[in-house]
């Protein structure tokens, strides 16, 4: 998780190479997800808290499955090789820089806290995404997490709409 922070591309490669860090992968999801939530102080209760965790996961597996269908799919590259698999792996570790949001709980030091962890997270994304879409262009890679974002928040905004209306849903 510090390599994955530190921005070390070759911590990229090794775990979209390594099919036993799937689990690793989801550690890290989970865990960045519970900072996430002590530091904006929203785990009241412990349904919260699973709800939560179960909401990260779910969102990281829609954004590995976007982000292989725009990238290997729509913009590849001629040596683009990948499997969903590589990308739930390094897309996972991405989620690293996250960890930093449990100092959100120092309610001055939240903000601050939560737009660096977002930053810092993109930009590891973003290496994740070209290290397992073996891509030579940063550039495509960015445009590639830019358009699963775009997608993300479409299907995000839908199912809020039909649960506004449907509250029962």
């Amino acid at each position: 998780m510090i390599r994955a922070a530190k921005l070390d591309v070759s911590l990229y490669e090794e775990v979209e190479a390594d099919k036993t860090a799937l689990g690793q992968a989801m550690g890290v999801v989970v865990l960045s997800s519970i900072a996430a939530g002590i530091g904006a102080m929203t785990f009241r209760r412990p349904v919260t808290l699973v709800t939560s965790v179960l909401g990260a996961l779910i969102g990281w597996y829609i954004w590995a499955f976007l982000t292989y269908w725009i990238g290997a799919k729509l913009l590849p590259e001629p040596q683009t090789e990948v499997d969903v698999g590589e990308l739930l792996r390094t897309i996972g570790f991405s989620s690293s820089p996250g960890l930093i949001r449990v100092l959100g709980i120092i309610p001055v030091l939240r903000g601050i806290t939560f737009s660096v962890a977002s930053i810092w997270m993109l930009v590891a994304m973003v290496i994740a995404v070209r290290q397992a879409l073996d891509y030579k262009s940063t550039g495509r890679a960015v445009g590639v997490c830019l358009i699963g974002w775009l997608i993300q928040l479409l299907i995000i905004g839908l199912l809020f709409a039909l649960m506004v209306r449907h509250p029962s849903v």
